[in-house]
């Protein structure tokens, strides 16, 4: 049922109710009829205008009374209903001195008795308080419904970071380790030529680079299934392992750190070392280069520097490296640069410190 045919209804009904106890025992004056109309028939119109509404009901029914007493005032009743369950506050405020002074009016007039005092009294609190008791739920339902839209604002972004974190590790997963293998694949039939056993060793670090990538991608995309923990990822100490895998391609990789080692975050400790694997990545992939720093400075910040000796050009605007390190640098709350430097290129990342 719609919003204007529940107020048609409750009009009839109000209609009716002042209109029935007119026509027994016998029909009033005709005039009468009108009043009883007056103090009835506007409740249509309340929520359009609730102060004229319950203005002219709340007169109509005033003046009513002075020859017949209704059996209930209900339009006037329903007006404030209304005007609690829906008005402003300032409406509330304007419309219930207003209401005292046309029930008092009714009643001491007409020389009432103290039983109808009180039974008048009940029913225009009764309906007051009903009316604020659908504001409140109406209120409290508004509220509900907001709180469930942002929870679901807040569960559709965590949905789409946690999509971000993982195609993230995909690629550093995927590109550091396709990487290091088409190099050993290279290497390796040039080094059987002239040394078998370097040449066996290149295609069994192949194999090592294979089977570590293939248990980091299964523990990564079984996150998406439900029910499933996430699984450990790698942080600042597994550099030393992932330098000796570098070092293996035929990249010498030298790492430093200065100052006092200092607690990081789960996040910012797989930022930096992701960082650190992207850049050694690129190096080996683009640069040429034949020697890589790897500097870790500890301070107020962890500054993370990778520098090698190569040309820096080829490859470098390509693929989405670069741009991964930046926002997994700028996600951690960091800062993030890279660029050729006389003599090589250099990618610098600087990452709060602090559990």
């Amino acid at each position: 049922m719609t919003a204007r045919r529940e107020d048609l209804a409750i009009t009839v009904v109000a209609v009716l109710a002042a209109v029935l106890p007119l026509l027994v025992p016998e029909p009033r004056t005709w005039w009468l009829f009108g009043l009883a109309v007056l103090s009835s028939a506007p409740v249509y119109w309340r929520r359009d205008a609730p102060i004229l509404t319950c203005v002219l009901v709340g007169t109509a029914t005033s003046v009513m009374v002075l020859w017949e007493k209704p059996l209930l005032p209900l339009g006037p009743l329903v007006c404030l209903y209304t005007i609690a369950a829906q008005s402003t506050r300032a409406q509330r405020l304007a419309v219930i001195p207003a209401t005292v002074v046309f029930v008092t009016v009714s009643l001491i007039v007409p020389h009432e008795k103290a039983e109808t005092y009180r039974y008048v009294a009940v029913a225009y609190v009764a309906a007051y308080a009903l009316g604020t008791g659908a504001r409140a739920r109406r209120a409290q339902a508004a509220e509900l419904e907001e709180r469930e839209r942002r929870l679901a604002s807040e569960r559709e972004a965590a949905a789409a970071e946690e999509r971000t974190r993982i195609a993230r590790d995909v690629h550093d997963i995927v590109t550091h380790s396709v990487g290091l293998m088409v190099v050993q694949a290279e290497a390796g039939p040039v080094a059987l030529k002239s040394d078998p056993a370097r040449g066996e060793a290149a295609f069994d670090t192949i194999g090592e680079i294979g089977r570590s990538a293939l248990v980091q991608l299964r523990g990564l995309l079984g996150t998406l299934r439900a029910g499933e923990e996430r699984p450990e990822r790698p942080g600042l100490d597994a550099l030393p392992e992932l330098i000796a895998r570098i070092g293996r391609a035929g990249v010498r990789v030298e790492l430093a750190s200065l100052g006092d080692a200092r607690p990081v975050s789960p996040e910012v400790d797989v930022a930096a070392y992701r960082i650190v694997q992207e850049a050694l990545t690129n190096v080996l992939r683009h640069s040429g280069a034949r020697a890589v720093l790897v500097r870790l400075a500890w301070a107020d910040a962890l500054r993370l520097e990778i520098s090698d000796d190569g040309d820096g050009t080829r490859g470098q605007d390509g693929g989405h490296g670069l741009a991964g390190m930046r926002e997994r640098a700028l996600a951690s709350g960091g800062t993030f640069s890279a660029g050729q430097r006389p003599g090589g290129f250099t990618v610098s990342a600087e990452l709060p410190v602090g559990g």
